[in-house]
C-alpha cells in the first residue's frame, strides 16, 4: 500500500496539536487553574488525536479521546470521539468554513432529551487565535433549529 500523501487540509489539524488547558469562559488570557487539560499529537501528519482529562461539572473526573482526520475521496475532515462517561461512540464528518477559523462537525447519537431517540448534533471548533480556540455544542431541536448546550474555551500553554 502507497503512503497516503499529506495535503494542505490535513495540515489544518497541526493547529490543534500542543498541551491545552480549559476554561468554561471565554477570557482575555489562559486561566490561572484548569480543571481540565487536553494534550493533542499528530499521527503521520495525517490524523491528529486529542487526549482530555480532568474534573466534570458534576465534579467525577472524566478521560475523552477525540480522532481528527481529512478524507480526500469524501472532501470532509473526519473523525470520532469517546468519553469515559459514556458508552456511545460519536463519528464525526464535517468541514472547514472559507476563512480556516471554523470546522464543523456533524454527528449523530442519543437524545439528551428524548430516551431511546437519536438525535443530531454538531461540535463546532473555532480558532479565536493560534493559542485560544472555542468548542461549541449544538443540538437540532425538533423543529430543525439548532440549540447551543456546551460552549467552552481552550488556552495552549506556553
Amino acid at each position: 500500500m502507497e503512503q497516503a500523501k499529506v495535503l494542505t487540509q490535513h495540515h489544518w489539524l497541526d493547529r490543534l496539536s500542543g498541551e491545552w488547558m480549559e476554561s468554561p469562559e471565554a477570557m482575555e488570557a489562559p486561566p490561572e487553574n484548569s480543571t481540565w487539560t487536553e494534550t493533542v499529537r499528530s499521527l503521520g501528519g495525517l490524523w491528529i488525536v486529542a487526549e482530555g482529562s480532568g474534573q466534570m461539572p458534576d465534579g467525577n473526573s472524566g478521560t475523552t479521546v477525540m480522532t481528527l482526520g481529512y478524507d480526500p475521496e469524501r472532501e470532509k475532515y473526519i473523525g470520532t470521539w469517546i468519553g469515559s462517561m459514556m458508552t456511545h461512540m460519536w463519528i464525526y464528518e464535517g468541514s472547514l468554513d472559507p476563512t480556516g477559523n471554523v470546522l464543523t462537525l456533524d454527528c449523530e447519537g442519543p437524545d439528551f432529551w428524548n430516551e431511546g431517540k437519536i438525535g443530531r448534533y454538531r461540535d463546532i471548533i473555532t480558532f479565536i487565535g493560534d493559542d485560544h480556540r472555542s468548542l461549541t455544542a449544538v443540538a437540532q431541536k425538533e423543529d430543525g433549529s439548532w440549540e447551543k448546550f456546551m460552549e467552552t474555551h481552550y488556552w495552549r500553554r506556553k
